[in-house]
């Protein structure tokens, strides 16, 4: 086969970005979409080439078409798990947003439906596709900074006259944590930290969270700040700082936040100084050691190529028969650092994984 024909469960804003590599790449056709707003499923299907036929409002009936190998489930994140089994039972390969689900046991029904199935399952995250972050893991990896000991990952949410507008529909179910799972900073965003500090690190033994609440607008609260420790393996530590600044101005064209991670090894220190958006004037990569600063500036820096860049090797994967990043197994163990990290704030105690 000579195309990976992909078909979109849900067309919200996060979409543009899932379907920017789709469509650069001459294996791969965008051939379906759904959302229940037809309207916006039209418009992003006849944005993407696709006749009205293709556009469909009952995801049902989407995959029932022949010609769709993989669908992308863009949905919100209490939906997962449902969208995930009935696709897999089509028989379609599965890439889901993070987190997958919003318990393990659904993460277990997830993973075990896709195996009795014999299709890919990939948890869609693509912070560890960042270009920054692969830089910083090529260094590590090539032992520039020894073995590593700490991960710190700072996450500061503010305002931008530039970011994305998000519609109040999607604000609405992010802030009902029945429906996202935790809270829109530490369980969802947050699923990108706990994914750095998996992809590092490795898994995590102990988790201990405090999560705060602040009130964002009438009824509408934000969980931060928020300070969630792990302790991993031989003697090794991290943290993830969330942070909202109502009167913080960020400079970013996609949601108003930014991010900061700093590895510590045994040899030096490697720092990662943007995410979302641009706080310092900095280059994207700092590393010391030996005594010297060595900056590197020559690559990609935009949000959106860490989309890019997770889709494209999803695809050699598919191709090669390779595993794609990240398999089901492992959006499991991130999911169950997220998990803990929940459950660590709500009983006032660190939680043994």
């Amino acid at each position: 086969m000579d195309k990976l024909r992909v078909a979109f469960i849900g067309t919200g804003r996060i979409s543009d970005l899932h379907a920017l590599a789709y469509l650069d790449d001459e294996r791969a056709d965008i051939v379906a979409v759904c959302d229940m707003n037809f309207a916006l499923a039209l418009e992003r299907g006849q944005r993407w080439g696709l006749s009205k036929s293709r556009v469909f409002s009952n995801y049902h009936d989407m995959l029932a078409l022949d010609d769709v190998d993989l669908v992308e489930i863009l949905l919100p994140h209490h939906l997962h798990h449902r969208a995930t089994l009935d696709a897999a039972a089509a028989g379609k390969h599965v890439s889901v947003q993070k987190p997958m689900a919003l318990t393990m046991s659904q993460a277990d029904g997830m993973v075990a439906a896709a195996r009795e199935a014999g299709v890919i399952l990939k948890v869609y995250e693509n912070f560890i596709f960042y270009p920054p972050v692969q830089r910083a893991k090529a260094l590590i990896d090539n032992g520039e900074i020894g073995d590593l000991l700490t991960i710190r990952i700072k996450s500061n949410s503010g305002v931008s006259p530039n970011e994305w507008q998000v519609p109040a529909s999607a604000r609405a179910w992010r802030l009902n944590p029945d429906e996202c799972g935790g809270g829109p900073l530490v369980f969802d965003d947050g699923h990108h930290k706990f994914a750095l500090a998996w992809h590092f690190m490795g898994r995590a033994q102990e988790v201990h969270a405090w999560i705060g609440s602040t009130e964002v607008a009438p009824g509408e609260f934000l969980d931060a700040p928020a300070i969630v420790s792990w302790k991993f393996a031989d003697n090794r530590f991290g943290s993830l700082e969330a942070v909202y600044s109502r009167e913080l101005l960020l400079d970013t064209r996609h949601y108003a936040q930014d991010d900061r991670v700093e590895i510590t090894g045994t040899k030096g220190v490697i720092w990662v100084t943007r995410g979302h958006g641009k706080m310092m004037d900095l280059p994207p990569v700092v590393m010391y050691k030996d005594r010297r600063t060595s900056a590197f500036s020559d690559m990609p820096v935009g949000w959106e190529h860490s989309f890019i860049n997770s889709t494209r090797q999803f695809i050699d994967a598919y191709f090669t028969g390779e595993r794609p990043r990240l398999t089901g197994e492992e959006g499991r163990e991130v999911l169950q650092f997220a998990l803990a990290a929940q459950e660590s704030a709500r009983v006032g105690a660190a939680v043994k994984l």
